[in-house]
């Protein structure tokens, strides 16, 4: 047997040990990071060929670094609507600085000030597509057409008026109107309903009914700034029971604005008081104030009164063996020959989780396993270097017989 080749195995355990204790150290370190995943150090043989008889030569040991990428971490609610967790298979498509793609499971995004993205602790951007023209169709194993993730270039929205509602009792006791008496106004009762034009102006139509017959009144709109032609005119006839059995809708031309149908279907002609009210769609410019993500990784641009429209869709990007991503600076991961290319899709298809919104996915570090690991690898660590010690006393001994 070889002293010097003694020598080394005491060395080469030592260094795997070393290894060991480093992954113990970078777990440990980040046992509260957002969406890490553990590293292990695990061993392998190195034999030399020594035969069965003779002199034995030891060999070494090698470390092979493995990340548990694919065991999740605890889901953890926060009190922020921006932070995403994956429940599931999946990693959230970012850019650094340069436009260079990456993989990730930290999800604790914040708006960047500068430019409104939305951008986590490690300064990635989330990517996501673009809701503008309509559904995306995604390129399935590339990131293509990704943008930042940004509700603010929503900006200001005016909803013009495109659908109404007229409804309550037009009073059965209300006389037929005769144009020719004395005091005629022109309308037998008059209320009014509010719209929105093209540009989100409120403009008040009146609304002039008028019982021509027993159970039938004319019902009018007008536009107050032109009041003498009618914006909107229907008939609506009543039955025996004093429901709706005609003319249950009207046209009207909103000024500046969409032709909507105001719905009457909802008018009755009862005994008692006259009573309406009307609801009329649209809005006043309203600008973005905040973020919703649903579990199909929608995002929603909420507005200050309260309504959400769909800006973008974020994608989850997967792989066939997470395990051999490359990791990067940052908590990211790129793809590397072991680990497969990059597939796209959607959350909740093809075997990827779901999103949680309010909620960030903890790392998977068990801190009590990091600690028994390494008062293991001290133990081991300090019998190699008996090793090497004995090796070299015995070298020692072998020096001084020539002496």
């Amino acid at each position: 047997m070889s002293l010097i080749g003694v020598l080394r195995t005491g060395v080469s355990g030592m260094n795997a040990q070393s290894n060991r204790i480093s992954t113990v150290a970078e777990n440990i370190q980040n046992a509260s990071t957002t969406g890490y995943k553990r590293t292990s150090a695990e061993f392998s043989s190195l034999l030399l060929d020594s035969g069965d008889v003779g002199n034995y030569n030891s060999g070494a040991v090698e470390t092979t670094l493995r990340r548990s990428v694919s065991e999740g971490g605890p889901i953890a609610s926060t009190n922020s609507d921006k932070d995403l967790a994956i429940q599931g298979n999946g990693f959230f498509v970012v850019s650094d600085a340069a436009g260079a793609p990456f993989m990730t499971r930290a999800g604790n995004f914040v708006v960047d000030g500068k430019t409104g993205n939305l951008v986590n602790a490690g300064g990635f951007t989330l990517m996501g597509y673009s809701l503008a023209n309509g559904t995306p169709n995604p390129v399935l194993n590339g990131v293509a057409d990704l943008k930042p993730v940004n509700v603010s270039v929503m900006g200001q929205e005016a909803r013009p008026s495109t659908a109404a509602t007229v409804s309550g009792n037009l009073s059965f006791e209300t006389p037929v109107y005769d144009p020719t008496a004395t005091g005629a106004i022109g309308y037998s009762k008059k209320n009014s309903l509010k719209v929105y034009d093209n540009v989100g102006r409120p403009v008040t139509l009146d609304v002039q009914m008028t019982k021509t017959a027993a159970n039938t009144w004319s019902v009018e709109f007008f536009d107050p700034a032109a009041p003498t032609t009618p914006v909107g005119t229907t008939s609506v006839t009543f039955d025996g029971n004093g429901k709706v059995n005609g003319g249950g809708s009207a046209l009207v031309a909103v000024p500046n604005g969409r032709s909507i149908t105001v719905d009457l279907g909802g008018l009755t002609q009862l005994s008692g008081d006259h009573n309406l009210s009307g609801t009329a769609n649209g809005s006043s410019p309203t600008s973005v104030s905040g973020t919703a993500f649903g579990e199909d990784g929608t995002v929603y641009a909420v507005y200050t009164d309260g309504t959400r429209k769909a800006a973008f869709k974020v994608p989850l990007a997967d792989v066939a063996s997470p395990d051999n991503l490359a990791p990067r600076a940052g908590n990211v991961f790129t793809t590397s020959a072991e680990s497969g290319d990059i597939q796209v899709g959607f959350a909740g298809q093809g075997g990827r989780g779901i999103l949680k919104a309010g909620a960030l996915e903890q790392s998977n570090v068990d801190v009590s396993t990091e600690l028994t690991t390494m008062i293991e690898s001290q133990t081991v660590y300090t019998a190699n270097s008996k090793v090497f010690m004995t090796g070299n006393e015995l070298l020692e001994t072998l020096m001084n017989l020539k002496r």
